[in-house]
């Protein structure tokens, strides 16, 4: 089955549904900081280059022979995060969405997938999420809308993410947004079972945190002073936990297990342990690329840390995608019945 991937980043979701037997023939990126690892990593997909406000289907069709069974995507989440201006749909980067309904519309493939964060689930975007949820509908699409948590889906990370999943309406397809495979507590995948054995390669970045060339397959961390805001909360999990969500900044990434957590003085004012204070790192790109599921081959390719930190940051957990993109495919194959599904009436609360 062969999908359009759009926003795609470094590649986190496309990945995944190439687990479940999917095929990317084209891909569309806008960040040239990203090209080289996603042409690297993905070597039998066809990167477009460019801003997708200017794609077209001149561009995409002559590499994808045949129909086009999906599109998946990502939309630039910023103007949506709960960690931002919130500004949403009035944002240009909110408005993206609108780009891919475009693509959407003119391809009209058997369903679609577009990721983005649990801050656009806010009471203040309700009218634009609605929208957005109508424009889909009114492509030709029955739409779910699911907020889900990357740790139940065989993820190390506490990830929260809204998935909008459309099938188009000709099809008849009811979708049930799957149960993860490590829903239950007792299945959770902690930061032991992913990162522990890569404490003691781990190297700090080189100078004005450029790459260190000493550093082994990318593990290597951002060094520099912490900001007020960071220090305003606890930044570290133990070793039996799911990691904080990863973040798409090396400055804002969170500390290594290794040391205790922190101390809370007052409120918005946390700080080390007295005594630990050498044992507080922030943790490795290779770290967070096991963390979001990325396997050790992948390869990313920067000259600053930063830029590995936010292309990894941005990634949809390749697990994550692996378990959603299975469910597609069984409800594609007619074989719906039997996925253990979830219900979304949590979302109905978000909104009051």
């Amino acid at each position: 089955m062969k999908i359009i991937s759009l926003f795609s980043g470094c590649g986190g979701l496309d990945l995944g549904f190439e687990r479940a037997g999917f095929e990317i023939p084209v891909a569309n990126e806008y960040d040239p900081t990203i090209f080289e690892t996603f042409k690297v990593n993905h070597p039998r997909t066809h990167l477009v280059e460019g801003d997708v406000r200017r794609l077209t289907r001149r561009d995409i069709a002559p590499f994808i022979s045949g129909d086009v069974d999906g599109i998946i995507g990502g939309p630039p989440c910023q103007s949506w995060s709960e960690a931002g201006a919130l500004r949403g749909i009035e944002d240009a980067r909110g408005r993206l969405f609108f780009d891919y309904i475009r693509i959407l519309k003119e391809f009209n493939p058997k369903f679609f997938l577009a990721e983005n964060v649990s801050g656009m689930l806010a009471n203040r975007h309700s009218k634009a999420v609605q929208n957005i949820i109508r424009l889909f509908e009114d492509a030709g699409y029955d739409v779910s809308l699911n907020l889900v948590n990357a740790k139940d889906y065989g993820v190390a990370e506490e990830r929260k993410r809204v998935f909008y999943v459309g099938f188009r309406k000709d099809l008849n397809i009811d979708f049930i947004f799957p149960i993860g495979s490590t829903a239950s507590d007792e299945k959770k995948i902690t930061l032991r079972d992913v990162i522990w054995d890569l404490q003691e390669t781990a190297v700090p970045a080189g100078e004005r945190n450029h790459h260190n060339p000493k550093s082994v397959n990318n593990n290597e961390y951002y060094t520099g002073a912490y900001s007020p805001i960071f220090m305003s909360r606890n930044r570290v999990k133990t070793w039996d936990e799911q990691a904080f969500t990863v973040q798409a900044s090396g400055r804002q990434c969170q500390l290594h297990p290794q040391a205790p957590k922190m101390i809370k003085f007052d409120k918005n004012d946390c700080r080390f342990a007295k005594g630990c204070e050498q044992l507080y790192r922030r943790m490795t790109i290779r770290e967070i690329a096991r963390i979001q599921g990325f396997p050790d081959d992948f390869k990313f390719i920067y000259d600053n840390t930063n830029d590995a930190y936010k292309m990894i940051g941005n990634a949809v957990p390749v697990n994550l995608a692996y378990e959603i993109a299975v469910a597609i495919k069984k409800f594609l194959a007619g074989d719906g019945s039997s996925v253990m599904g979830m219900t979304t009436d949590n979302l109905e609360l978000t909104w009051g």
